[in-house]
């Protein structure tokens, strides 16, 4: 693997390091979309049966105890609950907005290593043309034949970059539609889990 990283010329470097950070990026990610999801119905469930009980402090400790964002935000209306709705929805708002970029931690980083990749890809590939023209002009000025030899460096480098620009940048594409697609799902159940909790306290009122 050394081998084809130094056959590839400087350029394969910043690809190797994109696909290291883009897969710490995939595992974490994964990792905290997987740890925060929960059973959203069963949740809100167990808070509607509490709050209509009037066990707040209960319900606020079955928040605690509930990992992932949606209960966070259950959490800040049930604060709340002796205010009036519209001070519900602001709690819950602020809450919302706090943690959407939690969910959406890195994945701008993700997206620019994706587009970057192939583009490093072609850097590495016209570099390595260049190299191979060099070789050529060289050779012309110096009145010997150009062997098949001579140019089978600076192919190769070619060859290998744009490899490995598009080996980095698929599968990191398609990591980012689908860590984009789950977040887009923890959004919908917060917004769901919302107004449902708005409509659970006002009910209670």
């Amino acid at each position: 693997m050394f081998e084809l990283i130094q056959k590839g010329g400087p350029v394969m470097y910043p690809i190797v390091l994109c696909s290291v950070l883009a897969l710490a990026i995939v595992i974490e990610r994964f990792y905290h979309l997987y740890k925060g999801k929960i059973d959203t119905k069963d949740f809100m469930n167990n808070i509607e049966i509490t709050v209509k009980r009037n066990r707040i402090a209960e319900a606020i400790k079955i928040c605690d105890k509930t990992p992932g964002p949606v209960s966070r935000i259950v959490k800040a209306g049930i604060l709340k609950h002796d205010r009036a709705r519209q001070e519900i929805r602001e709690s819950i708002e602020d809450a919302g907005h706090q943690e959407v970029p939690r969910l959406e931690k890195h994945l701008s980083l993700l997206a620019t290593i994706a587009h970057i990749s192939p583009l490093l890809g072609l850097l590495g590939t016209v570099t390595g043309m260049v190299r191979a023209f060099q070789i050529i002009q060289e050779k012309s000025t110096s009145f010997n034949p150009v062997s098949p030899g001579d140019l089978a460096g600076g192919i190769w480098e070619a060859l290998l970059t744009t490899v490995a620009g598009l080996i980095v940048a698929i599968p990191v594409v398609v990591a980012y539609n689908y860590l984009v697609s789950r977040v887009d799902e923890f959004v919908l159940e917060m917004e769901h889990s919302a107004t449902e909790v708005m409509n659970i306290l006002s009910e209670r009122v």
